[in-house]
């Protein structure tokens, strides 16, 4: 809570931020994970202060943790963001004058901050969206569809699925978004949400074949009103050599 970090500033790095871009995927959309608090009449992603004896990553982590549940999740650091008036002076005296803090008491608030922006792909079905205390609303929101956000909050959002779509040239995405088993066409339209437009069905298997990450597994989806067609898992092994390796094709 806010209160406690003046309370305690001097274990947090003064004018230094993080926010986080949770990705999550479910019924065939992707979904960000947004926070609505009672001070204001526009939505904010999850994001937080650095302690002082906290590496930035770690202090990253400990945010998602706190937001979803989970631990040893995706997560990349991709922009900082340092424009001169990313803060605005109006929005901080108003969080000050809706927890009771005198104007002098959270001058530390109200000075400029540098946010650093991390992107997370996260199980939905896994992540349990946590608010801190009962002023906060957290809910996973359609990304085509997300409302009004506080400060700059909009440009990182942007900037993050920007960098995702980049990055889904360099690496796989998948083993952090989807159930463990999934069918191709599920991954193909998980893809295809990601970059906004459609592939073609014949050349994204050829493609997502040949990396060398999918097992096919002697099972079929069942409760589908045409044929079923074959689950998939990935070879978790492999993935990561890829991750690590980085691929060399596009989409």
């Amino acid at each position: 809570m806010l209160k406690n970090v003046l309370d305690n500033k001097e274990n947090y790095q003064p004018s230094l931020s993080i926010d986080c871009v949770i990705f999550g995927f479910h019924d065939n959309q992707l979904k960000v994970l947004l926070i609505k608090t009672k001070h204001s009449h526009e939505w904010a992603l999850p994001g937080g202060f650095v302690p002082v004896d906290e590496d930035i990553d770690d202090a990253a982590v400990s945010v998602l943790y706190g937001r979803t549940g989970l631990k040893g999740i995706f997560l990349r650091q991709f922009a900082t963001f340092g424009a001169v008036k990313r803060n605005s002076i109006d929005f901080s005296n108003r969080v000050l004058n809706f927890y009771g803090i005198p104007l002098d008491e959270g001058k530390w608030y109200t000075n400029r901050f540098v946010t650093v922006g991390y992107y997370a792909l996260v199980d939905f079905l896994q992540a349990v969206p946590q608010p801190e205390g009962k002023n906060e609303i957290v809910e996973w929101i359609d990304h085509h569809v997300v409302p009004d956000l506080i400060l700059d909050h909009k440009k990182i959002l942007d900037k993050a699925l920007e960098t995702l779509r980049m990055e889904l040239n360099l690496m796989p995405v998948g083993y952090n978004l989807l159930p463990e088993k999934f069918t191709i066409p599920e991954l193909q339209k998980l893809y295809e949400t990601i970059l906004g437009r459609k592939l073609d069905r014949r050349n994204f298997l050829r493609k997502i074949t040949a990396i060398g990450i999918l097992t096919k597994l002697d099972e079929k989806k069942s409760n589908v009103a045409h044929k079923a067609p074959n689950l998939y898992s990935f070879d978790q092994d492999k993935y990561n050599e890829v991750v690590k390796n980085g691929l060399h094709q596009g989409w």
